[in-house]
């Protein structure tokens, strides 16, 4: 996931603490040109936010225009017909707010928090943007070589990056999860005028589009805004489906990376997981936690406490299509990478031969529900969540069931999962290391 820096200084303001909500509180409407919002109404603070998703991540590209989803994220901060360049920002600065933005291999996010009475000012400054955005050729410029040296930077300073790029590439043969979010350097270097105007007409239309709104506002007055300034951008023909499928990984798969500056070697090893709207996604959830949550997690008691590991790391993300569970150690020094991957990998095969414990899975259940009682508490986590499972699930609703649907996950469960999904045959296995391993 690549991250836009943050404009403001402190943003605790916007996200204190606020009466907990159910599936009630949202309210919905759909736009004539197919732009869907959800708004929830809370006065505990007199702030608000925005968040804006678009269903364009690396997912929607192809080869020749890999990194686009994220080089809008920047374009779209840098002008418009009646804000030119860096006049969003400062807007928003100016009437007491703030914004960032990410994109991932499945969504572009954009996000607003700010003082409720700049709302309108926050619906002006995104529908101009929308609407009118003004992709000039020498801020195309510009913004390109800022991100051929955020790819060059974020290689050298982050091994996870690295490594990371080379597994999804042996991992996915067919699927666009095969290349990292910020996109091929060739591609990036090569992109024409007419692929940024395209992308933006097709992925940045309001049918594509799924705003959520929180905070001390007035659902009436929201849907008039909306009306008023969204409602006049036309819609457009729906993007082209993701047609491709992953083929079916019928073997393990290895790939073996050099970095002069590796201190000691790194291991991910990632499996093949189905996409977030399945039924097993809970427990294949609570099985990542039992392996990489806290200090009392398997991996870290097998590798790190053991000193085979100096740290260990890992996640599942969401997403629409089948994708990868990712598990990473950096090898303690002198440690074989041979035996730190037999134990990471003797680790999780015990998943599979022995049912976790209630005690064991009862900590990571209440985590979940701490984690999902503290997020829900907040404007701010609240839009992102709501937004979330709006589109990973279908329907905000599972946001509220999801305490229930963690509490029904049993033993045997994460059992299956993990003898289902953990195997041999679905992994890759990638290492990082400053020379070739000879053992």
């Amino acid at each position: 996931m690549l991250l836009r820096s943050t404009v403001a200084a402190s943003l605790l303001v916007f996200t204190s603490h606020s009466a907990a909500i159910d599936a009630n509180d949202v309210q919905g409407f759909t736009l004539d040109n197919g732009m869907q919002v959800l708004v929830m109404e809370d006065f505990s603070i007199p702030n608000a936010n925005m968040y804006l998703f678009w269903k364009a991540g690396s997912r929607n590209e192809v080869p020749g225009i890999t990194g686009l989803s994220h080089f809008f994220e920047h374009m779209m901060f840098n002008g418009s017909e009646n804000y030119g360049p860096k006049m969003f920002d400062r807007t928003m600065e100016a009437a007491g707010g703030a914004n960032n933005a990410y994109t991932t291999e499945n969504l572009t996010v954009y996000t607003d928090w700010f003082p409720s009475d700049a709302t309108e000012i926050i619906f002006s400054l995104e529908a101009d943007r929308i609407g009118k955005l003004d992709i000039d050729p020498k801020m195309v410029l510009s913004e390109r070589a800022v991100v051929l040296s955020e790819r060059r930077t974020g290689l050298e300073n982050s091994n996870w990056r690295v490594l990371s790029e080379e597994v999804k590439g042996v991992a996915f043969r067919a699927h666009p999860y095969s290349w990292s979010v910020i996109g091929h350097e060739s591609d990036i270097k090569a992109w024409t005028q007419a692929d940024l105007e395209q992308f933006h007409q097709t992925y940045y239309a309001p049918n594509n589009a799924l705003v959520v709104i929180s905070g001390a506002v007035k659902f009436a007055q929201i849907k008039q805004w909306a009306e008023q300034y969204f409602g006049p951008i036309p819609a457009q023909p729906e993007p082209a489906a993701v047609r491709t499928i992953e083929p079916e990984q019928t073997g393990e798969r290895r790939v073996y990376v050099q970095k002069a500056s590796v201190s000691t070697p790194n291991l991910m090893v990632a499996y093949k997981v189905p996409q977030t709207s399945s039924s097993d996604f809970y427990a294949l959830d609570l099985l990542t936690d039992i392996l990489l949550k806290g200090k009392s997690s398997r991996l870290n008691r097998a590798l790190v406490d053991s000193q085979l590991a100096l740290g260990v790391d890992g996640y599942m993300p969401m997403s629409f299509d089948p994708n990868l569970l990712y598990l990473y150690a950096i090898a303690s020094p002198n440690v074989a990478i041979s035996e730190l991957e037999q134990t990471l990998i003797a680790e999780v095969n015990r998943l599979a031969t022995t049912p976790v414990s209630q005690q064991e899975l009862d900590k990571v259940k209440n985590g979940k529900l701490m984690e999902f009682y503290q997020q829900i508490a907040t404007i701010n986590d609240r839009s992102n969540m709501v937004g979330t499972y709006q589109l990973f699930f279908g329907d905000y609703r599972a946001l509220f069931d999801a305490p229930n649907a963690y509490q029904q996950v049993t033993a045997a469960d994460i059992q299956r999962v993990a003898q289902q999904y953990l195997t041999k045959a679905r992994r890759t296995v990638g290492v990082l290391a400053a020379e070739e391993d000879r053992d």
